[in-house]
């Protein structure tokens, strides 16, 4: 599986965008994909995921609300509908794939599969 994301830029604080990841290869594979980011000096975190077979999807607390992770299945990607974003909001953003049912959505080792991260900068 190979994964290529795109749509970071920069943006003011209270604006918007919209992260896509287009997937290729073993898609038929894919049982989720999934959304983290990677600020300065911290970890990768989880931000959000949905399923690739059925529409059902999860966030983490920090972006309920503001962030609307979709997918188009005739187009082989997923997308991150970034609004209301915040300065705190800065970082590289990945979006990954993970194959079969091992691990949990939240944790970046239950994913097998990578795109390059975008990087998404929000000024105040």
């Amino acid at each position: 599986v190979q994964l290529q994301a795109s749509g970071g830029g920069l943006v003011q604080a209270g604006g918007s965008l919209r992260l896509s990841c287009a997937a290729s290869g073993r898609t038929f594979s894919i049982s989720n994909m999934g959304w983290f980011r990677q600020a300065p000096g911290k970890e990768r975190e989880f931000l959000a995921a949905v399923s690739w077979t059925i529409r059902n999807s999860v966030y983490t607390d920090s972006v309920k609300g503001r962030f609307t992770i979709s997918r188009d299945s005739s187009k082989n990607t997923v997308y991150l509908q970034m609004n209301r974003l915040k300065p705190e909001d800065t970082a590289v953003y990945y979006c990954a794939a993970r194959v079969g049912n091992a691990g949990t959505y939240y944790n970046t080792g239950s994913y097998g599969y990578w795109g390059q991260g975008t990087l998404v900068t929000v000024s105040s």
